[in-house]
């Protein structure tokens, strides 16, 4: 299953005579991310473009795996079973096959009963992070990563400009997207950095903390 997370009312932000902002939307497994600049991210805004994202994401599981030839919800994977993501609070009757576990923010505007109403009835799980939990939002963690990229040596005089840098940032990432996996390959190399910072001795950290003496 995909895990999805758009980060569109705090993103990074610009002040360039105006804000931009990164609309964004990513698939951890694979490293692949939609996204789209905007100078608001109004719920008017935001709801149909992530609606047609979505939208777009189920037609490419669809032809992959229609849903009539999904095994029943009780054989699926434990991820894959809307009970696993609803008990003890609702049931599934009525629901299609879940198809896409979505984790964003625990803000007001992705609560509208509109919008939370059409994700269950096209078989996407919202999943909100915690407050002050943003940090598991592995979309949050990509756009520290597009964001410099896009912005690094620039000097932008419109919002329209940082818009167009971060579009084309993200085009360049889509062509050779890096996967987000916990302990994956970037902490062992966060982890080899850091022991390189302590004069390359493994033995100098205990749990990632330097041996007092």
């Amino acid at each position: 299953m995909a895990t999805r997370g758009p980060s569109p009312v705090a993103p990074p932000r610009v002040r360039a005579r105006g804000t931009a902002k990164l609309l964004t939307l990513f698939r951890p497994t694979t490293g692949l991310l939609r996204a789209k600049g905007v100078v608001s991210a109004t719920n008017a805004v935001l709801h149909p473009w992530l609606k047609e994202q979505l939208s777009e994401v189920l037609d490419e599981l669809e032809k992959k795996q229609p849903a009539e030839t999904l095994p029943p919800e009780a054989e699926r994977a434990h991820y894959a079973q809307w009970k696993t993501w609803l008990w003890p609070h609702e049931n599934d009757e009525g629901l299609p096959p879940l198809r896409i576990v979505l984790v964003w923010d625990n803000l007001a505007g992705h609560l509208t009963p509109d919008l939370v109403v059409w994700l269950f009835h096209h078989g996407v799980m919202p999943l909100y992070t915690p407050v002050g939990g943003s940090w598991l939002n592995m979309a949050e963690s990509v756009q520290r990563i597009i964001v410099p990229r896009a912005l690094a040596g620039q000097h932008p005089k419109n919002p329209q400009q940082v818009i167009d840098w971060l579009e084309q940032t993200v085009a360049g990432w889509n062509v050779n997207p890096t996967p987000f996996v916990w302990n994956g390959k970037r902490r062992r190399r966060r982890e080899r950095a850091r022991t390189r910072r302590l004069a390359g001795s493994s033995a100098a950290m205990i749990r990632g903390y330097s041996i007092a003496s």
